[in-house]
């Protein structure tokens, strides 16, 4: 990976300690979000007095931006700069958890649940890179492997701070929590992250299998969801199932055919990613 003006930072300095501590907290709001709703389900069906379909929206439209959008936040960071583009990644997550929590209604929370996942697709590579281009290669698998941990913990610690925060205050404070740790992140981040990028990126950013991946993944996600009470059967569901094979068929001829592509389709064929992959 080349970088442009990016120190080695080592583990051990205070440098270091502040670079992986401000992404280890920003991944971490990303990561809690990812389980913090689910305890709250319950509490957002009586609010909005709405059923399990849509509940499921609200639970999975976050991951399916996050897993949708991941790989052209990584490349923007390549391109325009890792750190710039971590604190946008932040400041998005934070305004669309802002109005997470002042959803008037259902189908308002699932859209701002999809424009959040947005936001942790662009700082969550952004994290990882950022380490990657920060650190000397020496100190690399430590700082990742610390900040992998901790993310971890983040994972496990959703319910617990859902079920608090809900007991104590309301069902909306698991969105408004997120609001001052991002500004955390930003005032820090913006002090004591480097800026580095990819000096090798060339060409354009694949915005197709971008596209291609999110038309693929909402079309796979809405039948899942929405089968067990149309069936299978059902003209909308085999319409988004269909929907949802031409966009990966789509995604993968777009990778195989981009100079740069956002997934090297080569990596697949590599034992060691085949094996570490989730």
């Amino acid at each position: 990976m080349t970088t442009a003006d990016a120190p080695a930072l080592t583990y051990s300095s205070a440098p270091g300690r502040w670079v992986l501590a401000i992404t280890v907290l920003g991944s971490g709001i990303a990561a809690l979000d990812a389980t913090v709703v689910n305890i709250a389900l319950p509490a957002i069906g009586r609010d909005f007095h709405t059923g399990i379909a849509a509940l499921q929206w609200v639970m999975t439209g976050y991951t399916l931006t996050l897993a949708a959008f991941l790989l052209i936040g990584g490349s923007l960071g390549d391109r325009f700069g890792r750190r710039k583009v971590y604190l946008i990644g932040i400041v998005w997550f934070a305004l669309a958890s802002a109005a997470c929590g002042l959803a008037p209604t259902a189908l308002f929370l699932t859209i701002t649940r999809l424009l959040q996942g947005v936001g942790a697709a662009l700082l969550t590579p952004g994290s990882l890179a950022i380490l990657e281009a920060s650190f000397v290669p020496a100190d690399r698998a430590r700082a990742i492997g610390v900040r992998s941990g901790l993310g971890g913990v983040a994972v496990v610690a959703g319910p617990l701070v859902g079920g608090y925060l809900i007991t104590a205050a309301s069902g909306r404070w698991i969105f408004f929590i997120n609001v001052p740790l991002a500004a955390a992140v930003v005032g820090l981040g913006a002090r004591h992250v480097p800026e580095s990028r990819d000096a090798t990126v060339t060409g354009k950013i694949g915005y197709a299998g971008a596209a291609a991946a999110v038309v693929f993944l909402a079309g796979i996600t809405f039948a899942f969801i929405e089968a067990p009470a149309l069936g299978w059967s059902s003209p909308a569901v085999l319409t988004m199932t269909a929907i949802g094979v031409v966009g990966l068929a789509a995604f993968l001829a777009r990778e195989h055919r981009a100079a740069a592509p956002m997934l090297p389709l080569s990596l697949f064929a590599e034992r060691q990613f085949a094996a570490t992959k989730p």
